[in-house]
């Protein structure tokens, strides 16, 4: 009677002994009576799913990084080979190919520091932070918009901010990334005289930082796998600017925050993104506003 009775969770274990990462494709898929065996056998293969998932996103991830990397690397091996194979390559050939090795090596620079700032930010996602210490959503912006005041000018840009103290605990150079990123990427794929707005705010015990542009028509379909690494809104990878990173990394600053990113896109083109983080205890005893500088010809002083 015991064997009998046993004898579907020894199935079980054999059917999950047998299970390894070249078999994640099989299920025990339990067909007995609807007891604690079966309950166990359906959170087996749930987990399975997840094991399976979680799989194929790290494959895709590893081929998409190889051939972000692959990209300048054989750009700088082709300009190399090709001016010295020329032998009558003067001076002026060399200093075109200097400067086209370094703009390649500065982009396969760009990506590796941008997946070491992700790999960094998901090692903490459901963790504690490593670091954490007061600081202001609000003073990132600034600090991020100081960084590409150049950049908006050139595209002359109608940048316009409403800016309150949204104080948070956490990891000040990880926060200063999400805001740079979001800023970055609002200004990349915006167009000339285009617009940027940004608001932040603390209100019902989070503090939210709002970042939104005019630009190239997005798919709200296509809004959700945004935040996938390596994905682009309206963009190619062959023809793209940037390393498709950017919102890869502001989710997982905000999954390490305990905090949530969510976008919507713009009727006429355009993305506004929202995170939400838990708001800190306490309010800075100096505004956010009296901290930073005004940023000359941008607009982009407090609201």
């Amino acid at each position: 009677m015991a064997g009998r009775a046993l004898r579907p969770l020894h199935f079980v274990t054999a059917t999950a002994q047998r299970l390894g990462e070249e078999t994640l494709d099989q299920r025990i898929r339990y067909s007995g009576a609807d007891d604690e065996v079966a309950e166990l056998a359906r959170t087996f293969d749930a987990m399975l799913d997840r094991l399976a998932g979680a799989f194929e996103s790290q494959k895709r991830f590893v081929a998409n990084a190889s051939h972000e990397l692959r990209t300048p690397l054989a750009v700088m091996r082709t300009e190399i080979d090709v001016t010295l194979s020329d032998d009558e390559a003067d001076v002026a050939e060399y200093r075109r190919m200097a400067k086209v090795v370094r703009n390649a090596s500065e982009r396969a620079n760009g990506l590796v520091d941008a997946l070491l700032v992700l790999a960094r930010s998901e090692a903490q996602s459901g963790r504690r932070l490593v670091r954490k210490v007061p600081a202001d959503l609000a003073t990132s912006v600034y600090n991020a918009l100081s960084a590409v005041k150049a950049e908006a000018e050139r595209m002359k840009l109608d940048v316009t901010t409403d800016l309150q103290a949204a104080p948070v605990v956490g990891d000040p150079s990880l926060l200063d990334r999400l805001a740079g990123n979001l800023i970055e990427n609002a200004i990349r794929y915006n167009h000339l005289m285009g617009k940027l707005w940004l608001r932040t705010e603390n209100a019902d015990g989070h503090a939210r930082l709002v970042v939104g542009n005019t630009g190239y028509e997005v798919d709200p379909g296509d809004v959700p796998g945004l935040f996938e690494p390596f994905r682009r809104g309206g963009w190619e990878r062959t023809g793209s600017r940037g390393s498709g990173l950017g919102l890869s990394i502001v989710r997982a600053v905000c999954d390490a925050h305990g905090g949530t990113v969510s976008a919507v896109a713009q009727a006429g083109g355009g993305l506004e993104v929202t995170v939400r983080l838990p708001a800190a205890d306490t309010t800075p005893v100096v505004a956010a506003s009296a901290t930073v500088p005004r940023a000359k010809g941008l607009g982009i002083a407090p609201g």
